[in-house]
């Protein structure tokens, strides 16, 4: 076995984004946008807004934020010397915002009816991680970000109260199997 045989493939990873992780864990749904705006070019932000999309059933806004997270990754990874088909591994948690993008694009190409595309993005997700698509399964499912309607927007509480004035209810007939029981 020569070095080059026994020399693991090369691994890649994102910078570490703190500011951008504080900024999402400091604000809630609505404010994912503004995290965007302040991080235009950071992966971690346009991933968490593909994830809300993908999580309130808008496939068409999930695969362009996911495409750019997608995007934004690349770049940065190639700066790091990165070349499709090297490992990006879960393991290290910046690469989670590359990794989670291509699933949540692959779902959203999927669901638009672009099975190639998805079909594509499923196995640039495996090269570059191949247990990344069951720990974004386990971890990162669409139904951990659930839309909250407060109950302004369900409930409307009654303005006044209504009262029974007719005559009281009657009392239920007994049936003949129960005649004659005490």
């Amino acid at each position: 076995m020569t070095a080059d045989q026994s020399a693991s493939e090369p691994e890649a990873s994102l910078a570490d984004e703190p500011e951008v992780r504080r900024a999402l864990a400091a604000g809630d749904r609505t404010s994912v946008s503004t995290v965007v705006a302040g991080h235009p070019s950071s992966p971690l932000a346009w991933t968490e807004l593909a994830d809300l999309a993908d999580s309130e059933g808008r496939a068409i806004e999930s695969f362009a934020f996911a495409s750019v997270a997608a995007d934004f990754a690349r770049e940065q990874l190639t700066a790091a010397g990165w070349q499709p088909g090297d490992l990006v591994p879960w393991s290290d948690e910046p690469n989670r915002a590359y990794l989670r993008a291509l699933d949540t694009q692959r779902r959203a190409a999927q669901s638009l009816g672009l099975g190639d595309r998805a079909a594509r993005l499923a196995d640039e997700l495996a090269t570059a991680d191949a247990g990344a698509p069951a720990r974004i399964a386990s971890e990162f499912t669409p139904t951990q970000l659930i839309t909250i309607i407060s109950t302004s927007e369900t409930f409307t509480p009654a303005t006044s109260v209504e009262t029974h004035t007719g005559d009281p209810l009657a009392e239920p007939a007994a049936s003949d199997a129960a005649a004659g029981e005490d």
